[in-house]
């Protein structure tokens, strides 16, 4: 284990996220939010000094980051911006529990958009702008951004995409990986920016239109409204509906777009798969609630909740613990699917669900007929037996997390629906789930262990189980390889 390497860029990660806080400094000190600018200015200073401190005492002698340097330092970064990330709140009273702005902040990080708080318009404009920036730097990842702006090691900084990236793998799209990974995020800025212009367009208000740009493109859910977007036109809510989908699409398509290779794009697997289920849940829930609503607004609030959910936003145009059986039914299944590979969704992945459903149909074939070999294919090409093995094992970790995380919560006295529907929804970063944390709830109901467990839910989640686990291994640490 190269020790030096990991503590240096965890201290980097510090030094981008005191850069990041001034734009928050900026607005307290713009609205004269004096508390909270002393709050920012400490933890400006905290970030910064705890950065110097790990780069002073852990200079770098090798620049090598192999694969098990890649998975820790994406563990330590994130729990470190996550510990910082959470003093603003605590130093400006908002959140006056440590413990609590952790959670909150996790959410925000993992994209989760699990919320505490019950009155989120209660806040200021500059915490509630921090709040969801959260959202937009852990959309595409912190070390996403390193890999930018750093020149260290430029060959083995995939090993760092590949886990913090979300999906099964991480794919280069242009030969160099700074490249690639300068795309995707320009990707995801003008994305982000069209957004914003729509909402303008929609009558949308300047700064509401920033924060829910920003919420949306990460995926999170964090509004400015107790109501989230229920309190937003009709239109408004068709156009976050619209860029949850678009921001749950795997963003190499849209390189392959740019470039002019749209047929290639459109003849993506996934994305047919992906775009069906919408449909489908979609029909299923408008018909189920028309009665509620009529067929117009019916539709609208279907398909607002299918892309909420399956893209792991969570954002909440109605409150559909309030719907039919037959409704939260095909909700709860779409908790678990998520986006799609290489977006900034989370989830089990649309990618793993068409590995596994064809690995189970590989196997039931081979049962039927013994010396049937059938080839797992994959957007058209042959998908290596290590790939599915991986898959296959992440699936069972997937699972047995989930099982963990409930039995860890499951002694509070909440119901089932409450914390099941919590190691859930917060292991796959969604947000809202049922019961006391459906849209019109929230999670301060939980005590501080579970809330504790439930961060690290969100963290194992986002990181996809591995960078966690091994970095909490003892043996990830000796430096045999």
């Amino acid at each position: 284990m190269n020790h030096r390497i990991v503590f240096s860029t965890t201290g980097m990660v510090l030094y981008i996220e005191a850069a990041m806080m001034l734009v928050p400094l900026l607005i307290a000190v713009g609205f004269r939010e004096y508390s909270q600018a002393l709050a920012f200015l400490a933890t400006i200073l905290v970030a910064a000094l705890g950065g110097f401190f790990l780069r002073l005492i852990a200079p770098p002698q090798r620049q090598d980051i192999f694969s098990k340097e890649g998975f820790v330092i994406v563990a330590m970064a994130w729990i470190a911006l996550s510990l910082v990330g959470a003093l603003p709140f605590v130093l400006c009273g908002a959140i006056p529990s440590y413990v609590d702005a952790l959670f909150e902040t996790v959410s925000g990080f993992t994209t989760t958009g699990a919320t505490l708080l019950s009155d989120v318009e209660a806040l200021s404009y500059s915490i509630q702008f921090w709040r969801c920036f959260t959202h937009w730097i852990g959309g595409m990842g912190i070390l996403v951004f390193v890999t930018i702006i750093s020149s260290k090691a430029p060959d083995r900084t995939m090993h760092i995409l590949r886990a913090e990236m979300p999906g099964p793998t991480m794919d280069k799209i242009v030969p160099r990986v700074r490249d690639g990974v300068k795309i995707l995020y320009l990707i995801y800025i003008i994305l982000t920016l069209l957004e914003f212009g729509a909402f303008l367009l929609a009558g949308m208000p300047v700064y509401d239109a920033i924060i829910h740009a920003m919420s949306t493109a990460g995926t999170g859910g964090f509004g400015m409204l107790n109501s989230s977007m229920a309190g937003y036109s009709p239109l408004c809510q068709w156009i976050v509906a619209f860029f949850m989908v678009l921001f749950a699409i795997n963003f190499n398509l849209f390189f392959l777009v740019i470039m002019g290779r749209w047929r290639t794009a459109l003849r993506s697997h996934e994305l047919w798969c992906f775009l069906s289920i919408i449909l489908v849940a979609t029909g299923i829930i408008a018909c189920n609630i028309a009665p509620l609503y009529g067929a117009k607004d019916a539709i609208r609030h279907s398909f607002f909740q299918v892309s909420a959910i399956i893209s792991t936003t969570g954002f909440a145009s109605a409150d559909y613990g309030l719907w039919p059986a037959l409704s939260q039914g095909v909700i709860f299944v779409l908790l678990f699917l998520g986006g799609c590979s290489g977006s900034t969704a989370g989830g089990l992945k649309i990618s793993r669900v068409m590995l596994l459903a064809q690995s189970i149909r590989r196997e039931m074939q081979h049962v039927l007929h013994p010396r049937s070999t059938r080839v797992v294919r994959f957007e058209n090409k042959k998908v290596d037996e290590t790939v599915i093995s991986s898959c296959n094992t992440y699936f069972t970790l997937y699972a047995v997390c989930i099982t963990v995380i409930f039995l860890l919560i499951c002694w509070e006295p909440l119901g089932l629906p409450t914390t099941l529907s919590a190691a859930i929804t917060c292991f796959n970063n969604v947000g809202p789930g049922f019961g006391l944390i459906s849209p019109s709830g929230n999670y301060s109901v939980f005590s501080p262990f579970s809330k504790l467990v439930l961060s690290g839910a969100m963290l194992l989640g986002r990181l996809e189980i591995y960078p966690l686990l091994i970095a909490l291994t003892p043996t990830a640490w000796t430096k045999r390889r």
